[in-house]
Formats: C-alpha cells, structure tokens, sequence
C-alpha cells in the first residue's frame, strides 16, 4: 500500500512539473523558443499541448519560413489527439493556403483521414460519410501515384459501405411501416412503393454490394404486399409484377433461404390472376 501511495504521489509531482513547465512556456513572448517547445512536444507524444501553443504560432507564423510547417504540425497534432473536426479545418485550411506545399499531399490524404475517423453509424445522417468520400476521391484524382492511394481506396470502400447499409435500413423501415396499416390505403401503398424504390436506386447505384440479395428481398416482398393491399382495378396488374419479380428472384438467387417464400408468391399470383 506505501508503495502504491510513494508511485501515485511520484506521479502527481512529475505532471504538476510537467504543466507547470507548459505554462511557463506559453506565456514567454518568444515565438521561436515557444515553437521549439511546441515540437519537443509533439515529438514526445504531447500532442495536446503542442496543438495549445501551435494554435497561437500559427497566425505569427504565417508569411514566414516556417508557416507551413508549423500549419500541418498543428493539424497532425490535432489529429494525433482524436480531434478530428479541428483536424480536417486544420488541413483544409492548408491544403486552400498551400495546394503546392511541401505538405500539401499529406494535408489531402488527411483531410479525408479526418473525416473518416469521425463517420457515424449507418443509421444516422451520412453527411459526414460523403464529405469523407469527396475529400478521399479528391486525393486519389490529384495523387494518383501516392503511396497513400491504396490506404485511401480501401477506405473509401468502407464509407460506401456505410451508405448502402443507410439505404438497406430506410428500405426496410418503409417495408416494416407498411405492414403496419391492415386495409387498403395510401399510407400502405405509399410504404410499400418508397420501399421499392428506395431498393431499386441502391441497386443502381451500388450494383455490387454484398447487401444485393437483402435489398431484392424487400423489393419481391414488397410488390407482392403492394398486390395483396391493392385497390380492385391495380389489383390483378401488381399481382402479374409482383409475379415477375419473384421469379426474377429466384434466377438470380437460386440458393437464397428466401426461395421458398418466392415460390408460396409465385402460386398465389397464379391463383389470383389465373395465369
């Protein structure tokens, strides 16, 4: 228990030092010597400390040998402590001031980084995720050859997944929605349609998704809801379609767990409109 008391107590001693230097440092009025420190400390790993003077250099600095230098440290610095929405500012601001900097193909690389390490969950507004996407694609055109390309690429892979999976999840809120309507009314159709069309423009723009079969589901199941709550006059028509699609399904995904369900669909159209 001493023991445990003289490290804590040790400890405290070595931060309170450790601070009380910083705040020596910031308040000197010698920029060059408080820059120095800056990058002593980001070297160390006290990245939040070199951000806090780096801040204030950066605006002194500015017109000077040492502007860029001093602009992109305090983006990575910023970068390196998790704040990732000062980060990409940081680099943008960078990137706009020097396009031909000596830092000016890692700024573009981070300013995507940036943004991607601050993306929501799928289920959240994906703004975010798009500008990620941008800042990456804007990387890629302009450093075709970086060493970076493939970093980049790959995690542009990961955003577009997260932007599929957002149109898997508002596909299937308006499926779920629809069947909470038990007569034939506009909400119902209505649901059951934004579905199909939310499905179908995912299909067409991610073509490739490994979510293709999930959202073709919806779609067969949604058309065949969208008959079953039909008015009398659509009725046999959304039947006929609803029809195609199940078999549509069933070429494209013959071992699909939901083949059985195509088919129960598949006879009750036939049923239905006598085909």
């Amino acid at each position: 228990m001493k023991k445990n008391n003289i490290i804590t107590l040790c400890m405290a001693v070595l931060f309170t030092g450790c601070a009380t230097e910083f705040n020596r440092v910031y308040k000197v009025a010698d920029n060059a010597y408080k820059y120095e420190y800056a990058k002593e400390c980001y070297a160390k790993g006290k990245f939040q400390q070199s951000a806090a003077l780096l801040q204030e250099l950066v605006t002194v600095q500015k017109g000077r040998g040492n502007a860029q230098e001093s602009l992109y440290m305090l983006g990575m610095a910023q970068y390196c402590n998790r704040d990732y929405d000062a980060a990409s500012a940081t680099f943008r601001k960078y990137y706009s001031s020097y396009p031909k900097g000596d830092f000016a193909e890692q700024a573009s690389f981070y300013i995507g980084q940036s943004l991607y390490e601050n993306v929501p969950e799928p289920r959240l507004d994906q703004s975010p995720t798009i500008a990620a996407i941008n800042a990456y694609q804007n990387f890629i055109d302009n450093y075709p050859d970086s060493p970076r390309r493939e970093d980049a690429q790959q995690h542009l892979f990961v955003l577009q997944d997260n932007l599929v999976q957002k149109e898997y999840l508002s596909a299937k809120l308006y499926y779920n929605l629809g069947g909470y309507f038990g007569n034939i009314n506009s909400n119902t159709e209505s649901n059951y349609e934004s579905c199909i069309i939310t499905a179908q423009n995912a299909l067409k723009a991610y073509p490739y998704t490994d979510l293709r079969e999930k959202f073709s589901v919806l779609i067969m199941k949604s058309k065949y809801q969208l008959a079953e709550n039909s008015s009398e006059e659509k009725r046999i028509d959304r039947y006929r379609e609803a029809e195609d699609e199940c078999y549509g399904f069933l070429n494209e995904f013959p071992d699909s767990k939901e083949c059985e369900t195509a088919q129960k669909y598949i006879a009750k159209c036939k049923r239905i409109t006598g085909d």
